[in-house]
This record gives structure tokens, sequence and C-alpha cells, in this order.
């Protein structure tokens, strides 16, 4: 009989890692870091909990570092398998992972450099080697193409329409009656009619169903997201101010630059100089606008109308070197800062915050879902000062978030896409979601009919 085993994404929206075990072939789906609390973060040094060289197989559903950002470790203790994507996802992990492994090497170097830190030395969770040693084990496999396992099972993906390549895993679990177990791995999934991803694949049926719960317990405000980013650009530079965005760099910095392309425009905002300041974003941009025929059927016309890629805006710059990241604090005329890390948990983006948040005429607009814990959270819920760099930064400048610019489908959308199956899962896991999330989209879908639970940490069902 086979066995799932919960090693992440319960409870929280990081860390998600599910192993599958069939007596035959174990497998895991999502190999990603916890981050957050200093409880959650831990877990990411502590010893694994599972034996990455007992792994056959691991099957990644999309390239953020909540999903993926362990790998190099799996890797560099023993997991010789295959890593399977989809073309489009490993494409992206490659450069996600270089960077995630460049961030920890220079947050462990400036921090022992600062003397802010409690080891000594500081070490990087993994080095740009780890991450490098991973790419010879990713294996691309398409939309809804079938990969039979050595034990007969087969998994396929299907377009989540979370961000560019990001996947629902449908697993085929070959039995001992001949027959399929099948189990439903929702991955991250996306909102319908987004600005330039695709709508999430409607599945039908499965016998188990793990379902994310990121915005579970709410929904996404009905705003228009372009006309009050519009607001806080305008606002702002009319205080002199310059607005600091922490964004993620995979999907959510490009949908703010074909955001701000289309209000540049329309007239609807003056032409700031836009920054991006994320090596990791600049390459994820690239990639995107060599993808264009996988993005939303908007997207698709604006680049035939246009001839050019339809996330370039006017007056755009990236910013590639560290040298050119510091300069951009010498600019004292408005602009746009987009930076990584999205939850403001490390990278350039903390420069940008120490030097602009204590001047009351910046912003700093927060466009993706901050975890407990997070600098992000922190600062959404209105502290007056924050630790940066191992000081005390006073907090000052504005701070704004939009919602609705989230690529997480929210409750209302998760049970849509649900409505979609045409017979109830044996049982639905609700995972990737923080504990009330989770606790409300399981009653919701107890309200179904369907039976539902929130998994605890490392707990073990049978798929009987």
């Amino acid at each position: 009989m086979a066995r799932l085993q919960f090693l992440g994404g319960s409870h929280t929206v990081t860390g998600s890692k599910f192993l599958v075990d069939t007596g035959k072939t174990r497998f895991l789906v999502d190999c990603g870091m916890f981050q957050g609390s200093k409880e959650l973060r831990l877990r990411n040094w502590a010893e694994l909990p599972v034996k990455p060289s007992s792994l056959d197989t691991i099957f990644i559903t999309h390239a953020h570092v909540d999903h993926i950002g362990m790998l190099p470790a799996f890797v560099r203790d023993g997991f010789q398998g295959s890593i399977w994507g989809t073309p489009e996802t490993l494409e992206l992990s490659e450069i996600i992972l270089a960077d995630a492994a460049h961030l920890q090497e220079e947050d462990a170097r400036f921090a022992n450099k600062q003397g802010f830190t409690k080891h000594k030395p500081a070490l990087p969770l993994y080095t740009l080697e780890d991450a490098q040693q991973c790419v010879p084990h990713f294996r691309p496999l398409p939309y809804n193409k079938p990969l039979e396992l050595s034990d007969g099972s087969r998994v396929q993906f299907h377009d989540a329409g979370h961000v560019l390549g990001s996947s629902i895993v449908e697993a085929q679990l070959a039995n001992s009656k001949g027959g399929f177990t099948s189990v439903v791995f929702s991955g991250d999934l996306g909102r319908y009619h987004a600005l330039i991803d695709t709508d999430p694949y409607a599945m039908e049926r499965t016998d188990y169903l793990l379902v994310e719960s990121t915005y579970g317990n709410r929904m996404h405000p009905i705003e228009d997201a372009p006309h009050e980013l519009a607001d806080v650009i305008n606002d702002t530079a009319r205080r002199g101010g310059s607005v600091v965005v922490p964004a993620f760099a995979l999907g959510r910095t490009q949908v703010l630059l074909y955001t701000l392309r289309d209000l540049k425009a329309r007239g609807i905002i003056p032409d700031l100089p836009v920054y991006v300041d994320s090596p990791m974003a600049i390459s994820v941009t690239e990639l995107y606008c060599r993808h264009i025929e996988d993005l939303s059927l908007e997207a698709r016309e604006v680049y035939r109308a246009t001839g050019k890629c339809p996330i370039y805006c006017p007056n755009l710059h990236f910013i590639h070197t560290p040298q050119e990241s510091k300069e951009l604090n010498n600019l004292h005329f408005p602009c746009i800062i987009i930076s990584a890390s999205g939850m403001a948990t490390g990278g350039r983006v903390l420069h940008h915050l120490k030097y602009r948040l204590p001047d009351p005429r910046n912003t700093i607009l927060f466009v993706g879902f901050q975890a407990n814990g997070t600098r992000g959270q922190l600062l959404k819920s209105g502290v007056k000062e924050i630790k940066i760099h191992g000081e005390q930064v006073p907090v000052r400048a504005q701070i704004h978030a939009i919602e609705s610019f989230s690529r997480h489908a929210d409750a209302q959308e998760i049970l849509c896409w649900l409505h979609g199956f045409k017979a109830p899962p044996k049982k639905t896991y609700v995972i990737h979601g923080e504990p009330e999330a989770s606790a409300a989209l399981a009653e919701d879908i107890r309200k179904l009919g369907w039976k539902a639970s929130v998994p605890e940490y490392l707990d073990v069902i049978e798929l009987k």
C-alpha cells in the first residue's frame, strides 16, 4: 500500500515537500525551503526528514524557492535520481537556485563582515556550486504527457496558471490489484483571467487531493489594482519620494512591469524611471519574453500589435552589479525600485529598505503574500521600527499593500477549481497555508460534502 508523508507545507505556506512511497519507488513532490519564523527557518538546517539517497525521483510544481529551495541540499547530501519539471520550470529553476545560493553566500559574507551573527563564522545553507550540481539531474516533461515510473506508476503535469511553467501534479500509483490509485497535488493555483498567465487546468477526478490554501480564508479585494498602483505612484511622486516594491523575482515582477507599461502608455502615471534590482528577476523577465506563446491571450495580443515584449515598460533599467545597486541610494528624485525578496527576508531589497524606510516621502509597496514572521508581514502590521542587518531601522515611510496582484487563487477561486471535479476525492488534504487559512478552507470543503483535513508536519497517511 502506498504511503504519503507531509515533510513541509503543513500549517505553513513554505517548505513544501510531499513524500510518496509505493513500496517499489519513492518520490518527492516539491523540495521547498522553509521561510518566515525562526522556528521554521531552523528546519532548513536540521537533519533532512528523508534520506536523499533513498529517493528515486523528485517532481517540482514550479520554481519558487518555497517549492524548490532545498534541491541543492538534497543533491549535495546524496540524491542521485532525476528532477522532473516542465521545460520552463527547469529553465527558471536553474536561474533561481543559482541566485538563492548567491544571496545566501552574500548574506553570510555580510554577516561575518558586520559581526551581527551569533555563528562564528556564518555559513550559507548551500553554495553556488551546490546549486549548479542540481542541473545535471533536471529532466523536462511537457504538460499532459504521462511519465511511467519503474513500478508502472504514471505521473504527468497540468498547467496550474500560477507562474510560467507552473504545474498541477497528477500521480497514478500502480497498486497490487493491477489498477491505479490517483493523487493530485495542486501546487500553487493561479487566478482566473489573469494579466499574463493562463487559467489553471480543470481536473475532473482523483482518489486523493492535496490542495493549497495560501488565501484559503479570504478573497482578494475587489479593487482596480492597476489604478490603485497608479494612485500610490502618483501620490509618492508628488511628495518627491520613491516607491520601493519588494517583489518576487518570478511572476510578481513581470506582472508589475506589464502593468507599468500599460499605465505609462495610457498616460495615467508619469514616465518615472523603473529600476529592477535583482539579477534573478532580470533573467526571469528575459525568459518570459522568450516564451510569449505561453502567456495569456491579452499579453500575446499586445505583442502582436507592438512587436515588443509586453513585459518591458518605457524607462526601464536593469541593475546588475552590487555597485549599481548601491548607487540607487544616491538617487534623490522620484523613481520606482523593484527588488527581491518579495517578503523582505533577504537580498538587495534590504539595503533599499534600510535607506528609504526612515524618509516619510517614500512608499514601501507590498504586492504579494507575506508569511508570518517575515519583515514584510511585520511592516504591514504597522511596526514602528524593523531590524535589518543587526540594526533597528525607524519606519517613517508610507506602507501600502495591493493584495489583488497576487498570483494565488483566493478561497472562492480555489472552490471554483474544486467544483470542476465530477466526484469528490476519497480525502482532501489542505496544505500550503497558515493555520487559520488552511482550517477555514478545510471547513468550506467539508460544506461541499467532501472529507477534508489539515495534516500535521511529518504526518503519514496510507493511500488505500
